[in-house]
């Protein structure tokens, strides 16, 4: 399993309906089955939507930046311009832990 965790901020893009709720968005079931099956990869370890906002914060573990990059660059949602991606950054971890018990 790769080793360094990254925080990342999505952010809607121009094509997102606000008129509609997060399901309700256009390709909404291939953009939750390709985000479980990287939950399931190891690769996504937590994500969600941050309230009141517009952004998106996911923790990965990848071997780069590089790597996040392309793996969210596969997400239908990314290259149909619901969501882009606002930051990558390396994040250390200093209380609690991302281990399944």
């Amino acid at each position: 399993m790769p080793g360094t965790i990254f925080a990342v901020i999505r952010t809607r893009g121009p094509r997102w309906n606000d008129d509609l709720p997060m399901e309700g968005q256009e390709d909404w079931r291939a953009h939750a089955d390709y985000m479980n099956e990287l939950v399931a990869e190891g690769f996504m370890v937590l994500g969600g939507p941050m309230l009141g906002t517009r952004d998106v914060l996911l923790i990965v573990r990848a071997d780069d930046e590089a790597e996040v990059e392309a793996r969210l660059a596969a997400d239908c949602w990314s290259f149909t311009g619901l969501l882009r991606t606002r930051q990558i950054s390396p994040w250390w971890l200093r209380l609690g832990s991302l281990s399944h018990p």
